[in-house]
């Protein structure tokens, strides 16, 4: 990192690769003993995870202390072709994300209907939360993550990449490694939600941007699925909408990636 530049946005290009892993070393190190000291940080999975998170972020903080321009990003968000463009990508990748569970049930649905011996292969079983852990899950889920993930693998991930190998390589690799981090079933979505997030970083140099499509995602789905507003969705009849959406929002995010990869392609 260069402390001699004072932009926000340019100083946040200038943190190297081997400088965020030291700073994930010495957060890993310093949450071990933590743990040892106080070892509710070790038995609650949520508040591990915040922990975590935040001592990463802390490591972001001092990166980019006594930066400007911060100020300015924040104003850019709220432009009004941003706040379309926000909302857009956000409610296109929310949809694309339900379409694998979508086509699934339906045709569970469907074999139910065709066949009244069937037995559904779905299972929709949650275990609530206690209070505190819901807590502690939605702090680290809905604030935490977007921030930290976002300056991770886009503002710092991408922007190296893109240096050494180019900017198509880049948002393929760093976005396949930001999916990778999430469950099984959702890497798809995860990898696609990745290459918009590169994208709209790409197009705007405002890291905020994305933080802010990645905490509107993770705030409705957090209640969605406190509320099993998600398990609805995909019960009949609700089931036919949200295939019909979800397919449509399939279409929309593939021309969303590749007009947009063209026009980041032309930037650089």
């Amino acid at each position: 990192m260069d402390f001699n530049i004072n932009n926000f946005n340019e100083r946040l290009k200038t943190i190297k690769l081997r400088e965020l892993i030291i700073g994930c070393i010495v957060a890993v190190i310093l949450i071990t003993i933590l743990s040892a000291i106080f070892p509710a940080i070790y038995e609650s999975d949520e508040l591990w995870f915040d922990v975590l998170t935040l001592l990463i972020l802390i490591f972001f903080i001092y990166a980019l202390k006594n930066t400007n321009g911060l100020k300015s990003n924040i104003n850019n968000v709220f432009e009004k072709n941003n706040k379309k463009e926000i909302i857009y990508v956000f409610l296109i990748n929310l949809f694309f994300a339900m379409i694998f569970l979508a086509l699934l049930s339906g045709f569970d649905i469907v074999l139910g209907f065709l066949d009244p011996s069937w037995e559904t292969g779905f299972d929709w079983v949650y275990e609530p939360l206690t209070p505190i852990a819901f807590i502690l899950d939605a702090i680290g889920t809905i604030i935490l993550a977007p921030l930290v993930e976002e300056l991770v693998f886009r503002g710092v991930l991408l922007n190296r990449l893109k240096v050494r190998i180019g900017v198509i390589p880049a948002i393929l690799i760093s976005s396949f490694l930001f999916g990778m981090g999430h469950e099984f079933g959702g890497m798809i979505s995860a990898f696609l939600f990745g290459i918009c997030m590169c994208i709209l970083y790409l197009k705007t140099d405002n890291i905020l941007i994305p933080i802010s499509v990645h905490f509107l995602n993770n705030l409705v789905v957090t209640i969605l699925e406190s509320s099993n507003i998600d398990v609805l969705l995909l019960e009949f009849p609700w089931i036919i909408p949200t295939l019909i959406i979800s397919l449509l929002s399939a279409v929309l995010l593939i021309i969303y990636i590749y007009k947009g990869v063209k026009e980041v392609k032309n930037l650089t």
